[in-house]
């Protein structure tokens, strides 16, 4: 098994909702929690709702809302193209708090290398179950750096070894070189037949290393999926912007000041990058510098958000349900991605979609998506939480 499926207690926070005898970790953030089962809404399909509803109420609102929720085909940016990078800063907040706790246990700088790597490799190996067809076992449709799971990943891994050798003004200067680095790399290296500095889909520095490095194993679609070995310093750098803002919530400074520091720090970051964009375009299939910025500080945005309401302010009931998708965002991803829960949800409301005229959409959703957080509101009622 690539997972470990964990029933102990204290795995999971306390909740007025159900989960008896969850205990409180003092260290856990309940806004974080919940913000990744938000920000895993939208990756199971919570998208779909969006669109169902456009197409039932198709005014200014709801069609302007559904195009957040779709990615922009190249340069700009989307709602739904932050989802990922959301994700990766969630990452790095993560590993803020769990890196401290291990160093207080005494564990050594290889035995916390040890772990990342092993974490990073089952990632990258689900990643390729999940999205890069290793199970069809035909080479011909292998697609082994493909994956969302492979950028996560590639980021946590530099990350880690990012923080376990700097502290945190180190870590602010390793994530500046980084994006200056990936700049210059994409503005130098030579395109046969394109030339330099040049950012289309089809001819930019970044599709043609992962062209020359991984040959007959490049997803074929250029400019159509992200790119991979240059982008590893993007993806780091978001995890990076992650861990930066954990460890302004990991200080000793009030609730209040470190809710006032993350509106600033994500604020600080989409003003640099929206300044960053006119010399370096927001490209997320790049994951440009400017877009790693500009993504990130949204990011933070919501990571302050949800705790200034859950953490600070005190109103936790609205979360419950995001949390009990946050709590085994990975399991509920490969699920997902491996299953089509719409057609598993039409199997019960089949039959109603001819009858609901332009509702059909929502309907279909819905159903998808109740399937999927009662299996995962099982999981968390009987403490089972799949982590890596």
């Amino acid at each position: 098994m690539a997972t470990e499926i964990l029933q102990s207690r204290g795995e999971a926070p306390t909740y007025p909702a159900p989960a008896p005898a969850a205990a409180v970790q003092s260290e856990r953030l309940l806004s974080l929690d919940g913000l990744r089962g938000f920000d895993m809404l939208w990756i199971i399909g919570g998208q779909f709702l969006i669109h169902g509803l456009a197409k039932a109420c198709p005014d200014r609102f709801w069609m302007g809302l559904s195009a957040q929720f779709e990615h922009v085909p190249w340069q700009g940016l989307h709602a739904f193209d932050v989802i990922w990078t959301l994700f990766m800063f969630m990452v790095g907040v993560s590993m803020t708090f769990s890196l401290a706790k291990r160093k207080r246990m005494h564990e050594s700088h290889r035995t916390l290398y040890a772990h990342a790597l092993k974490r990073a490799v089952l990632l990258f190996v689900l990643g390729m179950i999940a999205q890069g067809n290793l199970l069809q076992f035909n080479l011909s449709t292998f697609h082994p750096f493909y994956s969302v799971l492979h950028g996560i990943a590639a980021g946590y891994l530099i990350a880690t070894i990012v923080i376990l050798n700097f502290k945190v003004k180190g870590q602010a200067i390793t994530t500046a070189i980084f994006l200056l680095s990936y700049w210059i790399l994409l503005l130098t290296i030579p395109v046969p037949g394109v030339g330099r500095g040049v950012l289309t889909p089809y001819g930019n520095a970044a599709t043609y290393i992962d062209h020359l490095v991984f040959g007959r194993f490049s997803y074929v679609p250029a400019g159509q999926e992200n790119t991979w070995i240059l982008s590893y310093l993007g993806f780091a750098s978001s995890v990076l912007l992650g861990v930066l803002a954990g460890e302004m919530l990991l200080s000793a400074r009030t609730k209040k000041m470190k809710c006032m520091m993350l509106y600033g720090y994500g604020g600080g970051l989409i003003v640099l990058g929206l300044v960053w964009s006119l010399w370096l375009p927001i490209i997320k299939l790049l994951w440009t510098s400017s877009f790693v910025l500009v993504a990130g500080g949204i990011s933070c945005l919501l990571m302050a958000t949800f705790y200034l309401v859950i953490d600070v302010l005190g109103y936790r009931k609205w979360v419950f349900p995001f949390t009990v998708i946050g709590m085994n965002a990975l399991a509920v991803y490969l699920a997902t991605e491996m299953f089509d829960f719409r057609k598993i949800g039409d199997i019960f409301v089949g039959g109603l979609l001819s009858r609901v005229g332009r509702w059909d959409e929502v309907l279909s959703a819905a159903a998808s998506l109740t399937i999927i957080w009662l299996i995962l509101y099982w999981m968390y009622r009987t403490r089972t939480f799949v982590k890596l």
